[in-house]
């Protein structure tokens, strides 16, 4: 091997990223939200709902970056933003994260789903049944984050 040296490397560039796929199996046996407001003196305040056997399977694969201001600003408007302005300072502005999730790693019928078994409200036994979203396809989303 030869040793580079500091005028050759301070010409050379190269492109971090991570890569994520992967197979979900999560079951979750509740989420609740509780008001924890007190109760008034005609008993109002306070209830709680409970989302209950949640699951979630299928595959994923995302491609995580930093992306500079400038990158950030040609990435948003190839993605057919046209004021970023509103919620990106394009001038005091830093780097963002770019989570991407590409066109073609997943295949069809391999996507997410998503089910809830029993929605219910409080100490209530009933339940508003159950939901489920089947074959969520993410391909092509990208998201940003950037503090502000």
């Amino acid at each position: 091997m030869t040793p580079i040296q500091d005028a050759e490397l301070s010409t050379v560039s190269g492109q971090d990223g991570v890569s994520i796929a992967a197979n979900l199996n999560i079951k979750i046996n509740s989420f609740t939200y509780t008001d924890t407001d007190a109760l008034d003196a005609n008993g109002l305040g306070g209830g709680s709902v409970s989302f209950n056997g949640i699951k979630v399977n299928g595959l994923i694969a995302a491609n995580i970056d930093i992306l500079s201001k400038n990158s950030f600003l040609a990435a948003a408007g190839a993605a057919g933003v046209t004021n970023p302005g509103t919620f990106y300072n394009p001038a005091t502005g830093g780097d963002v994260v770019q989570i991407a999730i590409p066109s073609t790693v997943v295949a069809d019928g391999h996507y997410l789903n998503v089910s809830v078994d029993s929605i219910k409200m409080g100490n209530n036994a009933a339940s508003f049944g159950s939901v489920a979203m089947n074959q969520i396809d993410m391909r092509g989303t990208t998201v940003w984050i950037f503090a502000h």
